[in-house]
């Protein structure tokens, strides 16, 4: 390939193709990388040096799922990302490294067997994430922002799954509104007008009433809010969409809807996707779901979705030159993309709620249903269903996907942060609870910016807990960060020893870090004060007329530090003072100020009785 025809996409698109093509050669026994985003970050480096050689033109999705078994996904994707003319010069996989080869096999396609889920990685930032609807969104990103009308014409023959993908190239849709616009400096900056400029053309692209989120994804400080998603009135004529928005129905839309056709029931108790447990973090192989009965679109493809779609959104308004997948993905699972911190997988959460509104996300789902049923016409769950039960679907999924996911702040289960088994038998509380108790640890007292920091500052808490104060566990039932997530310590379901005499009554939720004269980073405030609590009310966990106090006001103690309790005092749900608890407890003056070393964890309990 000669320098003047050489193509930036077409070489990024050729490595998606070639990384998911190696599926169909994979070699038993092959020695394999760690299942770690780092691992797919080497591999796709690898493939860069090597594809503009190979001369390999077409997507990672459509020659992936060539090699699947033929079914409604297949054609989806197909007719979404016209994977058409697949007879490139491909790439053999021998000149790759026997590593990379096993990785491929390894992580390429989705899928949960007998508890455990396949296809997926551990994650620079802890969490897990499924590779094959983020390497969908890349793809779809690599071809251009573009809504495609659906075929809704009654003469047009429905695809048969069976069918060939040369049988549809006739049927290839129409594709409208390539390109948004660019700014000059997208790749730095993106202003939250353009955010708000591809929320509406969504929205109006499908007649649908936009809600702008009035921030763009990638913002630091985008508030996690849970749009109010209402369901078709009895009797009201619902209005079919007649266009989808190929990025979001590849990642997200389309398995959402055929989650929700079960019924809320693939979901756990409190509407999230089920999270799991690797066998080992530091090299980790084997990846064991908490809940064996687990939907496909579980905590890791929920991530692995939306990574898709923000990072084929930026994709898809990136002029060229683009960076190299390898750089795009190392950036995003770091420090954030093209310098910016607000785009990056810690805030994943924060920014798909920013990148797509809930009735635009509603009509994406009802229209990839839609789709469904015309490639599909025998399809099990969508066979006889009317546009009516389309909609009530698609209105369920949505108000669930948005409040419970992305109105929910993202924790890491014990076993992400290494933890100690219980020591004895936990005490079952007694849900709902009425008061969310707020700390600081003291110390570890600078504020935990990543996971390892985060997950190391756990792991020494509970052993200070466990072998110096001679407690069951770690203390607090939660414990936030700066790095964006919540680590669970005792959780929802037991007692805890945070808040002496007040244990059974409340979840005690500590901020890594001192805060005697500054604040906790503005994310983590947000999680305290709105997601995590709101979340648990939702859940049934916390009562709706919950209260906050800080810990000194129940124990004598200057935790939470005076900077976080004087900003607690503003706080809407704070109690002002301890006999709204019913204790009758006297305030009692700060103590002393630790002058040593030894004087540990000022934000503790102070005796020994664990749970008193």
């Amino acid at each position: 390939m000669s320098l003047r025809s050489w193509n930036p996409t077409m070489v990024a698109q050729g490595v998606l193709w070639v990384l998911s093509g190696l599926l169909l050669r994979p070699e038993p026994g092959t020695a394999t990388l760690p299942l770690l985003m780092d691992s797919v970050i080497q591999a796709l480096a690898e493939l860069e040096q090597k594809v503009p050689a190979t001369k390999a033109r077409h997507t990672a999705s459509a020659w992936l799922l060539l090699a699947q078994e033929s079914g409604p996904r297949d054609l989806v994707h197909h007719f979404l990302l016209e994977g058409r003319n697949l007879k490139a010069t491909r790439l053999d996989p021998h000149q790759l490294s026997p590593e990379l080869r096993g990785l491929t096999k390894d992580v390429v396609q989705h899928g949960v067997r007998a508890g455990q889920e396949y296809g997926v990685v551990l994650a620079p930032d802890g969490s897990t994430v499924a590779v094959e609807p983020l390497l969908a969104g890349l793809e779809a990103g690599l071809q251009g922002y573009r809504v495609v009308n659906l075929p809704l014409d009654s003469t047009a023959s429905p695809l048969d799954a069976g069918a060939t993908f040369a049988d549809t190239e006739a049927t290839v849709p129409d594709v409208r509104a390539t390109s948004p616009g660019f700014r000059d400096a997208l790749p730095d900056v993106i202003s939250a007008d353009v955010g708000a400029m591809y929320s509406n053309v969504r929205a109006a692209d499908l007649d649908v009433k936009p809600t702008s989120p009035g921030v763009r994804p990638g913002s630091p400080d985008v508030p996690v809010t849970s749009p109010d998603v209402q369901a078709p009135s009895p009797g009201t004529k619902v209005k079919s969409p007649t266009t989808v928005d190929s990025l979001l129905v590849v990642t997200l839309a389309r398995d959402l809807g055929l989650a929700f056709l079960q019924g809320p029931q693939t979901w756990s108790h409190s509407g999230l996707g089920t999270d799991g447990c690797w066998d080992r973090l530091s090299a980790p192989r084997t990846f064991t779901l908490l809940d064996s009965k687990a939907s496909p679109v579980t905590m890791a493809f929920l991530n692995g979705a939306l990574d898709g779609a923000l990072l084929g959104d930026y994709l898809s308004r990136t002029p060229e030159p683009r960076l190299p997948l390898s750089h795009l993905l190392s950036q995003y699972y770091g420090a954030g993309v093209a310098g910016n911190p607000g785009l990056c997988s810690n805030l994943r959460r924060q920014n798909g709620a920013a990148l797509t509104s809930a009735p635009t996300l509603t009509q994406q789902v009802w229209g990839a249903l839609i789709l469904l049923q015309k490639l599909e016409p025998k399809h099990p769950q969508l066979q006889g269903m009317s546009q009516e039960q389309l909609a009530q679907v698609a209105t369920n999924a949505t108000k669930e996907f948005t409040e419970a996911f992305l109105g929910c702040p993202a924790i890491h289960p014990r076993c992400r942060w290494g933890a100690a088994p219980y020591r004895g038998l936990p005490t079952p509380l007694q849900l709902p609870l009425g008061f969310l108790y707020v700390h600081h640890t003291y110390v570890p007292a600078p504020p935990c910016t990543d996971f390892a920091h985060c997950a190391a500052d756990m792991r020494s808490m509970q052993r200070f807990h466990q072998d110096t104060r001679g407690w069951d566990d770690i203390g607090y039932s939660f414990v936030v960060g700066s790095d964006g997530y919540v680590y669970e310590g005792r959780g929802w379901h037991w007692v805890g020893a945070h808040t002496r005499g007040h244990n059974s009554r409340g979840f005690g939720v500590a901020f890594v870090g001192n805060y005697t004269a500054e604040l906790p980073a503005k994310a983590a405030l947000h999680i305290v004060q709105d997601v995590l609590p709101g979340c648990a009310v939702r859940a049934g966990l916390l009562r709706p007329d919950y209260r906050m106090l800080g810990h000194r006001q129940l124990v004598r103690t200057d935790c939470p530090g005076d900077a976080l309790f004087d900003l607690l005092r503003t706080w809407p749900r704070f109690a002002a003072g301890p006999t709204m608890m019913g204790a009758g407890l006297p305030p009692h003056p700060p103590l002393p100020k630790p002058h040593t070393a030894l004087y540990f964890l000022e934000c503790e309990t102070q005796n020994s009785q664990e749970g008193f």
